[in-house]
């Protein structure tokens, strides 16, 4: 396969399968508590809706609440081609930022959305982006430990050679650093993709954040912006398991076959993680907002440890 079509499945490979992996999530969740609940494939039929109903804005919204939907979908298109998704190797555009890059085009897309969520004027969206913004404060000083620590572990940011060399030398792999990265980075990961269980993503609910930010959105906005957050999912978790925790299974000569078969190894891989974050998010009891700290305050801990570890080693 050529180097550009490898790219663009990168991209469609995120783009088509991020909302059965949403689906996954969600069912398994209603099946842990008893439930029947929905079908894998219910987030294509959510997102045939979105896309085919009446789009509604309010009276009070500027161009940020037209532009936000856009920005953050664009944002989530443009992080597949810096990261291993199906390659082990650089594709034409993947030189084009780094790990800390895609951190940032991320958090480009969360920022706009905060913003959306203050533009209208309504009081649930201000909530809801005030404690984004105190999440993202906490959260920022952990990650950047994490990408400091991936640096002095493969002495470069580029995601490539983090994966080659965590493949090519097994004692790096079970280091304690290494194993302190992978800890911190999926505590990370819950809160990222709103797996911790404080929050709810039911409307109207006082402690919401997620959701509270895009209550005024409908339509085909709305079906942008739900599609995207399960593409950041998607992202996330294509990072923890091809960087850092499961960094095999990936095409090293780009034919067919191989990408086929990298495309069903990081199905697998992505399954694996959501069961973990279902385990997480069910069997942990709710806790309130302000504990928030704590798990962020183990991932800097460990963060520290492991850099620590690296420097000792």
């Amino acid at each position: 396969m050529s180097e550009v079509l490898l790219q663009v499945s990168q991209v469609l490979t995120i783009l088509l399968l991020s909302p059965l992996v949403h689906g996954f999530i969600v069912a398994a969740e209603e099946r842990v508590q008893g439930n029947q609940g929905p079908s894998i494939v219910q987030p294509y039929r959510d997102l045939w809706k979105y896309f085919h109903k009446e789009q509604l804005v309010p009276t009070t919204a500027s161009f940020i609440f037209w532009l936000t939907p856009i920005v953050a979908f664009v944002a989530m298109m443009i992080v597949p081609m810096l990261i291993p998704v199906l390659t082990n190797f650089p594709l034409p555009l993947s030189n084009i930022g780094d790990i800390l890059g895609g951190g940032l085009i991320l958090t480009l897309a969360a920022f706009f959305l905060s913003l959306s969520g203050l533009d209208t004027g309504h009081p649930f969206g201000g909530m809801g982006s005030s404690r984004e913004s105190i999440l993202a404060i906490l959260a920022e000083p952990s990650l950047i430990m994490v990408f400091i620590g991936i640096t002095l572990l493969a002495e470069s940011m580029l995601p490539f050679v983090v994966n080659h060399l965590l493949v090519a030398s097994l004692a790096i792999y079970l280091s304690p650093a290494h194993l302190f990265f992978v800890a911190a980075f999926l505590i990370l990961l819950t809160v990222e993709t709103e797996r911790l269980p404080i929050h709810s993503s039911i409307h109207y609910e006082v402690y919401m954040i997620g959701e509270a930010r895009i209550l005024e959105y409908s339509g085909p906005m709305l079906g942008l912006i739900r599609w995207s957050s399960w593409m950041k999912q998607a992202i996330l978790y294509t990072i923890f398991v091809n960087v850092l925790a499961i960094p095999w299974g990936l095409s090293s000569n780009g034919s067919v076959p191989t990408v086929a078969l990298s495309v069903v190894v990081l199905l697998g891989k992505w399954l694996l993680v959501a069961v973990v974050m279902v385990v997480v998010e069910t069997v942990q009891s709710r806790l309130r907002f302000f504990r928030y700290q704590e798990p962020l305050a183990l991932a800097l801990v460990l963060a520290v440890l492991a850099v620590v570890a690296r420097q000792v080693v």
